[in-house]
Formats: C-alpha cells, structure tokens, sequence
C-alpha cells in the first residue's frame, strides 16, 4: 500500500470516545512528523494534531479539540494513534492521517460519526 491506513472510526454518542489508527506496512514514520486531519462533509480538509518524530518531542492541536484528543505513536509498531474523548458532533467527519515531510498518498481515511 502506497498510503497510510486509518482505522478506529465509527458511531459516537456526544461525549464518548473513540481511538483511531494510522499505520503502514511498507513506510515508516519513525523519524518523519506525523499529523491527522479531518474533512467534513462540504468543508475543505483541517489540520487536526501533529506529533514531530521522536526526539522532536513537539505535540500541537487545532484550537477546536484541544484538551480533547490525544495523539500519541508507538514506534515499535509503526503506529499513531489518536484518542479523541468527549466527542461533539461538530467532529464528525472523514479522518485521514499522514506524515510530514514527503507525504504518501492519501488513504480512505476513517469515518467518525457522533450522534444520539
């Protein structure tokens, strides 16, 4: 696979949780930045969080999900993940991730919806 592959998505209620993926067979992302985004139906795509590659020990998140959503890696297994807590449906959306510099193509991305 010439891309990430996201995973972890699905059906939220408001305030529950969910724990996406992003990984990679054939790339590492061991010494690249990665970030998630996310594309809502009708919007253009967002920059969501960015973890720099390790030892850059730099984490940022967009002001929306802030003190909501974690991202975190582990390298062992070529793995970033992102822990998003108290869910709105204002995040629902497709979500995609990729690394930084020389970015694979994009994948499917992950689908999160939250709704009562």
């Amino acid at each position: 696979q010439l891309h990430p592959v996201e995973s972890g998505g699905g059906l939220a209620q408001p305030g529950g949780s969910l724990r996406l993926s992003c990984e990679s067979s054939r790339f590492t992302f061991t010494n690249y930045e990665v970030r998630w985004y996310r594309q809502a139906p009708g919007k253009e795509r967002e920059l969501v969080a960015t973890i720099t590659r390790v030892g850059g020990g730099s984490i940022n998140y967009a002001d929306s999900v802030k003190g909501r959503f974690t991202i975190s890696r582990d390298n062992a297994k070529n793995t970033v993940f992102l822990q998003m807590n108290n869910l709105k449906p204002e995040d629902t959306a497709v979500y995609y991730c990729n690394r930084f510099p020389e970015p694979l193509n994009w994948g499917q991305g992950t689908q999160v919806t939250v709704s009562s």
